[in-house]
């Protein structure tokens, strides 16, 4: 008989509270009182059922949306790769990656590439020139170097030129900059040179005079700072004021050449390469620079030696995506480029119009048999995957560095 008249028997069938059940056992006079779950929380085999075949169903949903970008890039290989096999079935490939003769439309046609992918790369370098060095060390200026609160107004107007559509870079390039660079191109190359060859040079004058200073003797090591320092900046700022002189004597005889895209470019290439690196940079964390100051480091020596490499992956990245935007850039390079399929004489003569692989796939797709599938038509694809292919090779090898880079920081 329990407490409210009932019975045990009465309780387990169904009349009694359900939230305990009386054991057969009993520790001295006190029975052991097992408290069940509530009835809410114990699921059917249906019930369980459901729920697993639901998580299945969600992770099958989350990991083809992961590998929906994956899909499409085999898809654009696969699609590149069927309409470039005819040609190279039809033509080869040697003369495509050794001719120097592109005519297309000829007859005989030609499909001589070599020039085009020169033109490519001598572009592709020139923006890496302009945009690594600068944005490199204006992310290092934006973290290290402004205040806070300064470098949270100059950070967004940098950013802002991401935003600026390529056909407006290709129409300022075309309408201004071309005609400017015709007209006055040594006086702009000369400004050119001392607005950024003269920071540079002084920088790196102080760079290596803190270096040298130290193998002194402590007595003589701040003497001497001073003395290294101006010996390394006279004679930094006497290589910039001859190369300004080398460069103030050229004659432009057409503005529209590779070194108008090259800078144009790597203006374009700037706000990526800063705020990545400027976002790798302040992931260092404040650790390690104050550890650096504490063992006695300057200003220098901590950004140069502990910072700087500490950072080096993301830096790396920065640069690969740098590179990347430059390798891929279509309007810029057909509206600015001269659109001159030739290796210039002599070869790094940046002042002569060349082609690129992208502005050549943009100008004749239009003009190529596509109802016939003529050798014009797949050489177009077939340097579509060569432009594909390289920016694949850029990305394992950015992959790489990232990993030798954070292989290195773990062992030390």
């Amino acid at each position: 008989m329990t407490n409210d008249g009932m019975t045990n028997d009465e309780g387990r069938k169904g009349g009694g509270p359900a939230s305990e059940v009386r054991l057969p056992f009993a520790i001295g006079d006190s029975p052991l009182i097992r408290h069940s779950p509530p009835r809410s929380l114990l699921l059917s085999k249906r019930a369980s059922r459901w729920r697993r075949l639901a998580e299945f169903s969600g992770r099958a949903v989350l990991f083809l949306v992961t590998c929906s970008s994956a899909i499409a890039v085999l898809f654009i290989f696969y699609f590149i790769l069927r309409d470039a096999l005819p040609f190279f079935r039809i033509r080869g490939i040697w003369e495509l990656l050794t001719g120097v003769a592109w005519y297309p439309s000829g007859r005989p046609p030609a499909f001589g590439a070599l020039a085009i992918f020169y033109g490519s790369g001598i572009v592709t370098l020139g923006a890496i020139l302009v945009a690594v060095p600068l944005g490199v060390a204006a992310a290092v200026c934006l973290s290290d170097v402004l205040p806070f609160g300064l470098r949270q107004w100059v950070k967004p107007v940098i950013e802002i030129l991401a935003a600026i559509p390529s056909v407006a870079y290709g129409f300022f390039a075309l309408v201004v900059f071309a005609p400017a660079l015709q007209e006055s191109g040594g006086t702009m190359l000369v400004t050119a040179t001392w607005v950024v060859g003269a920071p540079l040079a002084l920088l790196a004058a102080v760079v290596l005079g803190e270096a040298l200073a130290t193998r002194f003797p402590a007595p003589l090591a701040r003497a001497n700072r001073w003395l290294a320092r101006l010996a390394l900046g006279s004679l930094a700022l006497y290589g910039v004021s001859r190369l300004a002189a080398a460069l103030g004597a050229l004659t432009i005889s057409s503005g529209t050449n590779a070194l108008n895209v090259s800078v144009i470019l790597g203006i374009m290439a700037l706000p990526t390469v800063v705020s990545v690196s400027e976002d790798a940079l302040q992931a260092v964390g404040r650790e390690l620079r104050e550890g650096s100051y504490a063992l006695g480091a300057t200003r220098a020596e901590t950004m140069l030696r502990v910072i700087v490499p500490a950072a080096s992956s993301g830096i790396c990245a920065a640069v690969i995506l740098g590179v990347m935007r430059a390798i891929g850039e279509t309007m810029v390079v057909w509206m600015a480029s001269g659109n001159a399929a030739q290796i210039p004489k002599p070869w790094y003569d940046v002042l002569q119009p060349v082609r690129t692989l992208t502005a050549t796939i943009a100008g004749d797709m239009g003009e190529a048999d596509q109802v016939t599938g003529s050798a014009r038509f797949h050489v177009l694809f077939a340097l579509a995957l060569a432009l594909l292919t390289i920016s694949f090779a850029c990305n394992l090898l950015s992959e790489l560095a990232v990993r030798r880079a954070q292989q290195k920081m773990g062992q030390q």
